[in-house]
């Protein structure tokens, strides 16, 4: 899959503004972010790139402040290159030591986890990525059945394996991700991980204790019921992908669907929300 790098330069003190122009790009499809010393990177997959979309994003925001954007596509077969070039060692909570293949092991951490990230997006070096693990690392999963949605590399659900977890399905809509969670499980030695290429429609019909889903909030507004429909009263459901100030209308949603919110944790105005389904009555 080849994507479109739009490479932005943000002319303002106001990180308020950026953050704005980043999460009206995210509701025109575009997927991943990258902070950088003068603005930010876009990327979008190529085929799902619309031009009058995208002009119609930037439209109210000319006149609000000053910026401007480079755009080049990104061929599948240069992707690896740019990944290699930004992936450095990531430690969450001095307790999971995450690299990726080139780079030397370091066992004195307790948990490794080693990332060939290809073309599909999940290192953990993205605040919500971060905070979706740092929420794994604190929950007690031992035992315990796990939904990983939009699973990108599949390192949520490595995780929650090396935690413990008895059962993991992996879910991501991108051949490219879906292959990627396989070869990140046989990386990692996990066998208890089950990759499935699709979206809320292929979600099994089985029970799960814990759901992850580190997508974005559209998307996470349109599969919330379903989410509730397979997770146990008193289940945990983890989600990110979403800004502060979108809380309120995924705690709506949620709510519609006997979902609690319990907390949130908040990284450079991203957040990840722990919901809790409540036992009927």
């Amino acid at each position: 899959m080849n994507y479109y790098e739009f490479s932005f330069s943000v002319n303002t003190e106001e990180d308020f503004y950026q953050d704005l122009l980043i999460n009206a790009l995210a509701e025109a499809g575009f997927d991943t972010f990258e902070e950088t010393p003068n603005g930010f990177n876009a990327y979008i997959p190529a085929q799902e790139f619309n031009q009058d979309v995208f002009d119609g994003v930037l439209s109210p925001y000319i006149d609000m402040f000053d910026f401007s954007f480079e755009k080049e596509l990104i061929p599948q077969k240069n992707w690896n290159e740019v990944w290699e070039s930004n992936f450095e060692p990531l430690v969450i909570k001095d307790q999971c030591y995450v690299r990726a293949t080139f780079h030397p092991a370091h066992p004195e951490y307790p948990l490794e986890i080693v990332i060939d990230p290809k073309m599909a997006f999940g290192t953990g070096h993205h605040q919500t990525t971060t905070m979706m693990m740092e929420y794994i690392l604190e929950e007690e999963i031992t035992g315990l059945p796990v939904l990983d949605m939009g699973c990108g590399t599949g390192i949520l659900a490595i995780l929650a394996e090396k935690q413990g977890a008895a059962e993991l399905v992996a879910i991501d809509y991108d051949p490219v991700c879906y292959e990627s969670t396989l070869e990140n499980a046989k990386l990692n030695h996990c066998s208890n991980i089950s990759a499935i290429c699709g979206s809320k429609e292929v979600i099994p019909d089985k029970e799960f204790n814990i759901i992850l889903a580190n997508i974005n909030r559209n998307i996470l507004l349109d599969q919330i019921h379903r989410y509730s429909e397979v997770l146990i009263p008193g289940g945990i459901l983890l989600m990110s992908g979403f800004y502060q100030e979108d809380i309120p209308m995924i705690s709506e949603e949620c709510e519609r669907h006997n979902l609690s919110l319990v907390n949130f944790k908040s990284l450079n105005n991203w957040v990840s929300v722990k919901f809790v389904k409540q036992k009927l009555k």
